[in-house]
C-alpha cells in the first residue's frame, strides 16, 4: 500500500510529523457532515421526505442508540454527539471506496519532507525507481485517527464522571473488593485501545482488499470488486454504530449512577 505525504517539523528535539493525506481527509468528512446538515435543514416540512426524511430517520436512530444507555435529561444531552459522531464515522469509512488517487515524482519536495514507496519498477528502457504516494484514503483506516477519537471519548467519560460524582468514581474502581482496583485499571487502558483498533482494523483491511483487486488480474475487478464494495458499505455502516454504542456505553459507565 503506498505511503502517504508527510509535512514534518521538529519542536524541542522531537521528530513530529502530520499526515497531509489523513489531515486532507478529515477535512473532506467533516465538510460532508456539514453540508449534509445544512442540506436537510433548509426545506424542512411537517411531511418529510428525501434527504429531510433520510436525515430523520438517522437522528432517531441515534436517538435510540442514546437512549438505551441513558435515561431522562441526560440522555438528552448527548443526542447531537451520537447523531455527529455515528454521521463522521459512517462518511469517513466509505471515503476509501470511492477512489484512491496516487501520484508519482522522481524529484523529492524538500519542503514536505514527503515519504514515498520506493519500489522497483521495471520499464521499458531499463528498471527505474519507482515513487508514489496516496493523496485519497479514509480517515478512518489511519491507527492514529481511531485511537485519538477513542482517547479523546475515554477522556471526556472520565471527566464527566468525574464531575457528576467523585466518590462514586474513586469507589468504583476498589468494587466489589479492593484488591480489584489493578484490574480494573487494566479496563481502562484497555478500552480505548480495542475501541480505537476495532474501526481501524476492519476499514483498513477493506482498503487493502480494495487494492489488491484493483490491481490485480480482469477477473477480479469484475463481480469479486463489487461484491466487495458493496460489502465495504454494509462494514462502514455497522463500524460506525459499534464505535458510537461503545462510546455512549463508556460513557453511561462514568455517569449513570443509581
Amino acid at each position: 500500500m503506498e505511503k502517504t505525504p508527510k509535512i514534518g517539523f521538529e519542536l524541542a528535539g522531537i521528530p513530529i510529523q502530520f499526515d497531509v493525506t489523513v489531515m486532507f481527509t478529515t477535512i473532506v468528512t467533516c465538510a460532508l457532515v456539514l453540508i449534509l446538515a445544512i442540506a436537510a435543514a433548509r426545506r424542512r416540512s411537517l411531511v418529510p421526505k428525501g434527504l429531510q426524511n433520510a436525515v430523520e430517520m438517522l437522528i432517531e436512530f441515534t436517538q435510540g442508540i442514546v437512549r438505551s444507555n441513558l435515561e431522562g435529561k441526560t440522555a438528552e444531552r448527548f443526542y447531537g454527539f451520537a447523531f455527529t459522531l455515528f454521521l463522521f464515522i459512517f462518511i469517513a469509512n466509505q471515503l476509501g471506496l470511492m477512489f484512491n488517487v496516487v501520484a508519482e515524482y522522481h524529484d523529492p519536495i524538500p519542503s514536505l519532507h514527503i515519504e514515498a514507496v520506493h519500489e522497483e519498477g521495471h520499464e521499458a528502457g531499463g528498471g527505474e525507481e519507482h515513487n508514489a504516494y496516496a493523496w485519497w484514503k479514509s480517515p478512518t483506516a489511519d491507527i492514529n485517527v481511531t485511537i485519538s477519537m477513542a482517547l479523546a471519548i475515554t477522556l471526556v467519560a472520565h471527566f464527566l464522571g468525574i464531575r457528576k460524582s467523585a466518590k462514586h468514581y474513586v469507589s468504583h474502581y476498589f468494587q466489589p473488593y479492593w484488591w480489584m482496583f489493578p484490574i480494573h485499571l487494566v479496563d481502562e487502558v484497555a478500552k480505548p485501545v480495542t475501541h480505537g483498533m476495532r474501526l481501524w482494523a476492519n476499514i483498513f483491511a477493506g482498503e487493502i482488499l480494495i487494492m489488491v483487486l484493483l490491481r490485480g488480474s480482469w477477473y477480479l475487478t469484475g463481480a469479486p470488486l463489487i461484491v466487495w464494495l458493496a460489502y465495504s458499505v454494509l462494514v462502514g455502516l455497522i463500524q460506525a454504530y459499534v464505535f458510537t454504542v461503545l462510546a455512549m456505553v463508556y460513557m453511561a459507565q462514568k455517569i449513570a449512577y443509581d
